[in-house]
């Protein structure tokens, strides 16, 4: 049954409707504060939660080709604005689990397992190159789809090949040479239709056991993280890119808006690219002070500072 676009939420009637082919679990009117790391924001139309990409595929065919799609990980770097996405929430962590070895120095990983799995699994093989992954705080799909990293590491440097999965319900593979790869950027070359990564194979580097031992040493990875990031506070990870040759940290540390507070957000002492939810913020309080933010750093550096998280949803 296809939803009706004419109101704004769509009724647990019209989504039971929808259920009838669908294996996972299918929401309504679903707050998004329950499963964004802000901890905050305004409610989705749909939220579904597929037992695998077939459950995906079987939801897409299903939903007007003008609905908006939203493919969600562990939330680490999302903002939905207060009045909430008009349009379906694929979450991602509850399909596309798998990973495995494929042979010697080859992992692959589907978009739903967590980048630290992934850092602990290629460890265990005694493989090199991964470990970078500890410290981001998302799943494989979100790192694959803005190329992030951490520690000197950027995904798309292990990438060899992924697959995705398109609008129309088609799964295809990809090769590395087939996206424009940047500076968390990445994007498919001479290709209009949308697509989302649903796994993705790894080249990694093979250790001996004794020398795995002494370099990959997550640990410390995860000890660095805590040092320098305010981890144990609601957040999104860094909120701006940092712009070439330079650090936003550093940009807007030197405009003196570290504990500069809008509402319940406020600009984080430890790290000054994090902003923390710490007394019950809405999504208003964090873009505004997203946008204070570019404002100081554009008027005292002339830089104009990029977002890294993602903004989505409406404002009422």
């Amino acid at each position: 049954m296809a939803v009706r676009n004419s109101i704004r939420w769509s009724t647990q009637a019209e989504a039971d409707d929808m259920t009838a082919s669908l294996r996972g679990e299918l929401r309504t009117n679903e707050s998004m504060a329950k499963h964004c790391s802000w901890r905050c924001g305004g409610s989705a139309k749909h939220y579904f939660m597929p037992a695998d990409v077939a459950d995906i595929q079987a939801l897409l065919k299903q939903l007007p080709q003008d609905e908006a799609i939203l493919w969600l990980g562990l939330g680490s770097n999302l903002l939905v604005r207060d009045g909430g996405f008009d349009g379906t929430v694929i979450a991602t962590q509850t399909a596309m689990t798998q990973l495995e070895l494929k042979d010697e120095t080859i992992v692959s990983a589907g978009a739903g397992v967590s980048d630290a799995r992934l850092a602990r699994f290629s460890t265990r093989q005694n493989l090199t190159g991964g470990e970078f992954f500890a410290g981001i705080p998302g799943l494989v799909g979100g790192a694959l789809a803005m190329n992030a990293g951490a520690f000197g590491g950027e995904t798309w440097r292990q990438v060899l090949s992924v697959e995705t999965l398109s609008r129309d319900g088609n799964i295809h593979t990809r090769r590395v040479d087939e996206y424009d790869i940047s500076y968390r950027h990445v994007a498919l070359k001479n290709s209009s239709q949308q697509e989302w990564f649903i796994a993705a194979c790894f080249q990694f580097a093979r250790q001996d056991a004794v020398a795995a031992s002494e370099v990959l040493d997550i640990k410390h990875y995860l000890s660095k993280r805590a040092a320098t990031q305010p981890t144990g506070s609601a957040s999104c990870g860094s909120v701006f890119r940092n712009p070439e040759n330079d650090f936003a940290a550093r940009l807007i540390e030197d405009c003196g808006l570290k504990n500069k507070r809008i509402g319940g957000a406020v600009i984080s002492e430890k790290h000054a690219n994090f902003i923390i939810n710490d007394q019950a913020a809405s999504a208003t309080d964090i873009e505004q002070l997203i946008e204070l933010a570019q404002h100081t750093v554009y008027d005292r550096h002339g830089i104009a500072l990029q977002t890294e998280v993602c903004i989505v949803g409406s404002h009422s």
